[in-house]
């Protein structure tokens, strides 16, 4: 997730933006088992890769780039993700192909000389996003019963990306997609990279892999000074420099800081919830940028890669509300994606066709997430929960 501003919109093409209507060509309406099915056809259609085993997220096209492999095996274990938590895997023969094949994708790409922990040398380097995503997917999979061609390879897999996280981990805590030399200093872990990594780890100590108690503590910390007072999260380092910060500007990132502050024992109810309302109230912004040119544009610097990340974890923290709470905010939820969804049938934040993968995948999960429920917790003894 590149921060290049190379082509941003300008103040007046966002205001006439938030004017539009977001639809585009669906009728915005309730989304239900139809739409995942829906969005499990079409992805299972756009499998590519030399093993047709890949759903890469594409992040820009200039006839020279290659997708990173962290991106490949991102893009694809989040894809494959939302194949695992629909219904009905066991009677879809073709479905369970297409995440075997995915599977041993993620796990062979643990080969991959960019996907080593031990030759990391800094500058612009998004292995991080494989190693969260790779390593959930995996212990999901796993936990399914799908363990590739090779049970103990994917094993070994799940631990190379355990220790990948490990292993990148900044001195002083988090974590980061970017950084200019092999450490960094704590300052600049970025939230919303560290609350995923969080999140993966508490579910691998949950799976009996070895966690650091020790990380942990140090990233909740990293998360914690993140957040201004009025609960806006920095895009990198502690907030403690920028009191100021407009709410408008995090409000994707807002909702998976204080869901895993939270899970962890370092957060509150009621932040989440004002995580969640600032979701929805300042989402006109999120919706301006969605399937544009550029990155972090004026004024917030929202990039388009954020629409559905935001999604998939305001949907995550709903859960974690009172539950006579939830209703409501799902159906906004519903609606909110409806609004957004292709003619195909497809979601795509980008402009990039191959992305619609990424997008329709974390459109599903966020449909999906009350049946899926919270995620899991970290004991403060170091234990998941």
């Amino acid at each position: 997730m590149g921060r290049s501003f190379r082509q941003t919109c300008r103040w007046t093409a966002l205001v006439a933006l938030l004017v539009l209507s977001p639809g585009a060509g669906r009728t915005a309406g309730p989304l239900g088992d139809e739409a995942i099915s829906e969005g499990v056809e079409l992805i299972l259609e756009r499998q590519e890769g030399p093993e047709e085993a890949e759903w890469p997220y594409q992040v820009r096209e200039d006839g020279k780039s290659v997708i990173p492999i962290g991106y490949r095996v991102g893009g694809t274990s989040i894809t494959g993700t939302a194949l695992l938590r629909a219904r009905g895997l066991d009677e879809h023969p073709e479905r369970l192909a297409a995440l075997e094949r995915a599977v041993d994708f993620v796990v062979g790409a643990t080969a991959h000389p960019q996907m080593s922990y031990e030759a990391y040398e800094g500058g612009y380097d998004v292995r991080i996003w494989g190693y969260i995503y790779g390593l959930s997917f995996l212990l999901e999979a796993e936990t399914a019963g799908l363990r590739g061609s090779d049970a103990d390879a994917t094993r070994a897999g799940i631990t190379h990306y355990v220790r990948g996280i490990h292993d990148l981990e900044i001195p002083g805590g988090g974590w980061h997609y970017a950084r200019r030399g092999p450490r960094l200093r704590a300052a600049e872990a970025a939230a919303f990279v560290t609350a995923p990594a969080l999140q993966a780890l508490f579910l691998a100590a949950r799976g009996g892999h070895d966690v650091d108690g020790a990380l942990i503590e140090r990233a909740l910390t990293v998360l914690e000074l993140s957040r201004t007072k009025a609960g806006a999260v920095a895009y990198s380092g502690s907030a403690r420099g920028t009191p100021s910060l407009p709410i408008e500007s995090s409000i994707a990132r807002m909702a998976v800081t204080e869901t895993t502050l939270l899970i962890a024992g370092r957060g509150e109810v009621a932040a989440v919830r004002r995580a969640v309302e600032a979701f929805f109230e300042h989402w006109k912004w999120l919706e301006a940028r969605r399937a544009q040119e550029g990155t972090h544009a004026e004024p917030y610097g929202i990039a388009p890669y954020y629409f559905f990340f935001g999604h998939h974890y305001a949907a995550q923290a709903v859960e974690l509300l009172p539950e006579d709470e939830r209703p409501a905010y799902r159906s906004r939820l519903q609606d909110r994606l409806a609004a957004v969804r292709s003619k195909d049938g497809t979601w795509n934040d980008r402009v990039f066709p191959r992305s619609a993968s990424f997008g329709t995948a974390m459109a599903m999960t966020a449909l999906l997430m009350p049946q899926t429920g919270p995620p899991v917790g970290w004991a403060p003894d170091a234990e998941a929960e």
